[in-house]
């Protein structure tokens, strides 16, 4: 089976050995996506507007494998504190409302101090 690396540009990937998705068949696997900036700088300070950017993120790697959020099947929600949860799934919501992917929360802790929530995603290519 074919297997194509999707890359956002951040220089985690490659410093850390991993892509932003990875497109297998009509499968394509977005993998947890923080709030990065360009040129590192600060993200939101808010839980929602970083989930906001994570998604901003996650999309573009979706469209970048042939695919968009009407075909994401499951999300994976990390949040660092389970009260950011009311501004995190308000911006899950908005994306998600109608496609109504499996979704599960989870509270952790996360790489960069400053990141609130991270989001993963996966997809089938109609």
């Amino acid at each position: 089976m074919e297997r194509r690396l999707i890359s956002s540009g951040s220089s985690w990937e490659e410093r850390y050995g991993y892509s932003r998705a990875v497109v297998t068949g009509a499968h394509v696997h977005v993998a947890g996506t923080a709030p990065i900036m360009p040129d590192d700088a600060d993200p939101p300070a808010d839980p929602y507007g970083q989930m906001r950017r994570c998604l901003e993120i996650a999309e573009a790697a979706l469209r970048e494998a042939g695919a968009s959020m009407a075909d994401v099947v499951r999300t994976r929600v990390l949040m660092t504190d389970a009260g950011y949860a009311p501004a995190v799934m308000r911006a899950h919501g908005e994306v998600f409302a109608e496609i109504r992917p499996a979704c599960t929360g989870m509270v952790v802790g996360l790489l960069d101090p400053r990141w609130l929530v991270e989001v993963e995603l996966e997809a089938v290519i109609s």
